[in-house]
Formats: structure tokens, C-alpha cells, sequence
């Protein structure tokens, strides 16, 4: 099982945007809790606490550097298959750019739900005939992950001042280094229930936010597109189409519920893989064959809600 985290950046981001003025303690240290839900129709499920410490750091006088920060952040993440901790610093050196690093670290475990095996860690591999199989048991090992990334972002409300201005975009790219503790060089392996298609390695995963911010209840609609693409190398990966760029497309809208609870909306689509073999759902993934003449498709993915709570 999984909610991406750029569902949780996207809601972060539209509440920053959103906020009402509020006096800052610019000579010291602010701080700020957050619980936030999150669930989908797949169904999944994930409770989170993130406490944010924001630093003033090389402030100058200029608009664009008077309010320059390092924000780090501390989360821990639960759902009914995994257990994840989570920090995050963000460096803002001018108003429109942002530096990123941080570290994931989580573990996982399987269950049966409505007859279906669910599986939060473990080994994916080829069985006998062909097939899938999956190879693991609770708390068998780690997921972990390292990431650094820039963020180039503005709203168009800071060059016209205005409350129905603010037009915003948000572009995000990122390398990260992922794996799976018990998991062998070339190795596939599952975290909370994904496709089980992971080895460790380098990825990259970028973002594009264009939205428009609003004064009432309805305070942000925004369009995102999301890219991921393994940056690691398997033999004859482009046979399963394992170098193809992986797709997600968004329609977000964001609600002020009260002054401190927030809930986001996203209808999400997917780019799936076209496979020749008729029988490709019960083929282990590399035993599949891409059909190179139309790779991909769009297929809807899922509802997702975030619902966040300000402390």
C-alpha cells in the first residue's frame, strides 16, 4: 500500500500558499505540528505526525532573501502494512528556489484483506511457471531511502499584488537512492503493496504544480504532473519496459474545512504498460514483453484524500 508523498508536498505547499498573515518571531525559531490522514480508493489508509522547525538563516534586506529559511522536518507514518520515519530539510536561499536532502527509513508486513494479499516488504521474484512470488515476512528488513533535489517555484500575485492573483507553479526534480535491506544486487523487491518492480538504486522523480489560489472556501485547483524513472540498469530491461518513464497526472483541489483543518482532493491518472502476451497480469514482470509500437496507455488510478490537521 502506498500514498505517494507528493500527494502530502502538494497539500504542505497549497496550505503555505493559503495561510493567512500572521506576525513571525524573525530572531528565533518557529515551530509547528501537523496530523494529517490519508486514503484512496484502492483502498488505502496512513496516519502521519510531521513536526516542522523552521531556522532563519542568511536573511538580507532584499524581498526575494528577507525571508530565506531552513525548514526541517520530522515525520512518523503508519498504515496497516508499514511503519515509516521520515526527516526533511529544505533550504530557501531566495524566494523562488529551494535546496532538498533527506532520509526515509521504514519496515513492513503482509495481511489478507477481502481475500487479497496485501504485502508491506518483501521479495519479488519469478516462480516456476512463470509467474510472481513473493518472498518475505514481517519486519524481515528495511526500506530505506536517501534523496537531494531543487525546487523552482513562483506565484504571480508577488509581481501583481492581489488576492485573486495568485497564479502559482511549482516545478520539483530529485535523485534518490532507494533499497530494500534484504534484497540482493538486481534483486525486485515490494514496499506497501506497490508493483513490486523496485531494485536498489538511483532514481529520479520530478514534479510540476501549476495552480490558482483563491480567497474562499475553495482556496486552490491545481493541475500536476508527476515523472519517475529508474536510473539503475537491468539486462534486457527494455524488453519489460523497465526504462520507460512512469507517468502520473492529477486534478487537485484543496478546502479550508476551519482555520486549522484542511483537506485536499486528488483524481489521479496513470501511464500502464502495453504488454503483447494476453496473459500478462499472471507473468512475473520481466517475463513480459513490451509492445514497442504502443508502449503505454492512460488508465485511471485512484481517488486520494488528505485530510490535515494544524497543531
Amino acid at each position: 500500500m502506498r500514498i505517494i508523498a507528493f500527494l502530502l508536498l502538494l497539500q504542505l505547499f497549497a496550505q503555505a500558499l493559503i495561510a493567512e498573515d500572521q506576525p513571525e518571531d524573525k530572531t528565533g525559531v518557529d515551530s509547528s505540528g501537523e496530523i494529517i490522514l490519508q486514503i484512496s480508493s484502492l483502498p488505502e489508509i496512513k496516519l502521519g505526525f510531521t513536526e516542522h522547525y523552521r531556522f532563519p538563516f542568511l536573511q538580507g534586506e532584499s524581498p526575494l532573501t528577507a525571508d530565506n529559511n531552513i525548514d526541517l522536518a520530522l515525520s512518523a507514518e503508519i498504515a496497516p502494512i508499514s511503519l515509516n520515519g521520515i526527516a526533511k530539510a529544505v533550504f530557501t536561499p531566495i524566494a523562488f528556489f529551494q535546496m532538498a536532502a533527506g532520509v526515509s527509513l521504514g519496515t513492513g508486513w503482509n495481511i489478507e484483506l477481502f481475500g487479497k494479499e496485501l504485502y508491506g516488504i518483501g521479495i519479488n521474484r519469478s516462480d516456476a511457471s512463470g509467474g510472481a512470488e513473493h518472498n518475505g515476512s514481517a519486519f524481515d528488513g528495511m526500506f530505506w531511502k536517501l534523496h537531494t533535489g531543487a525546487v523552482f517555484q513562483m506565484d504571480l500575485a508577488a509581481l501583481f499584488p492581489g488576492d485573486w492573483n495568485h497564479v502559482v507553479f511549482r516545478s520539483a526534480h530529485e535523485i534518490n537512492y532507494k533499497a530494500y535491506t534484504r534484497a540482493k544486487a538486481g534483486e525486485s523487491w515490494y514496499f506497501e503493496n506497490d508493483s513490486g518492480e523496485n531494485c536498489n538504486g538511483f532514481n529520479y522523480y520530478g514534479n510540476l504544480v501549476i495552480g490558482y489560489q483563491m480567497p474562499i472556501f475553495l482556496n486552490m485547483a491545481a493541475l500536476l504532473t508527476e515523472a519517475d524513472l529508474y536510473l539503475y540498469d537491468t539486462p534486457d530491461r527494455g524488453k519489460w519496459g523497465d526504462d520507460e518513464i512512469r507517468w502520473r497526472f492529477s486534478l487537485a483541489l484543496n478546502f479550508t474545512l476551519a482555520k486549522q483543518l484542511g483537506l485536499a482532493v486528488i483524481t489521479q491518472f496513470i501511464t500502464k504498460r502495453n504488454y503483447q502476451e494476453s496473459n500478462w497480469q499472471d507473468l512475473y514482470y520481466r517475463n513480459r514483453t513490451l509492445n514497442s509500437s504502443t508502449p503505454q496507455h492512460l488508465e485511471f488510478y485512484r481517488v486520494a484524500a488528505i485530510l490535515t490537521y494544524k497543531l
